[in-house]
């Protein structure tokens, strides 16, 4: 997908993390402040994936985690999550984090590597509350990593 350009609000010379809003999370979810960025090739105009990060706490929070992400098929396999994880750790740190929370599905494997390649540490694998699942979108089992920011 195609999209107007932006001043990248981070980059690393690999990517630029393109600032967008999208529709306000559900309230009740408590994800608190949200940051919402198009993961693109530096310096081009298409869209490779997209990186949430929540800075609340909540139920929610603890099983969708404080940061979510997906890159599209024809980027995978370049390390552009890690990446943008990455870029967003100083914004984190300003924002008083000292560790955040990353989910993935057991069965996702690209994602639990790029949580591993962060340094995250398994805290553990979770059944998601059935109350959550029925109310948003979300795999029945997660596994909760948790990534330290101090370096």
């Amino acid at each position: 997908m195609f999209f107007r350009r932006f001043q990248p609000a981070f980059t690393d010379g690999v990517i630029d993390l393109v600032p967008i809003r999208l529709y306000p999370p559900d309230s009740a979810m408590g994800f608190g402040e949200c940051y919402d960025y198009i993961i693109a090739p530096h310096g081009v105009s298409r869209e490779a994936g997209r990186i949430s990060l929540r800075l609340g706490e909540s139920p929610c929070v603890y099983y969708f985690g404080h940061i979510g992400y997906h890159v599209d098929p024809p980027y995978r396999g370049k390390r552009y999550a890690r990446r943008a994880c990455a870029l967003l750790k100083p914004l984190m740190k300003e924002r008083g984090k000292q560790s955040v929370v990353i989910t993935t599905d057991p069965d996702n494997i690209p994602s639990r590597r790029t949580c591993e390649a962060l340094g995250c540490e398994m805290e553990r694998i979770v059944d998601v509350p059935k109350e959550i699942r029925s109310r948003w979108e979300i795999s029945p089992v997660k596994c909760r990593y948790i990534w330290r920011l101090d370096d």
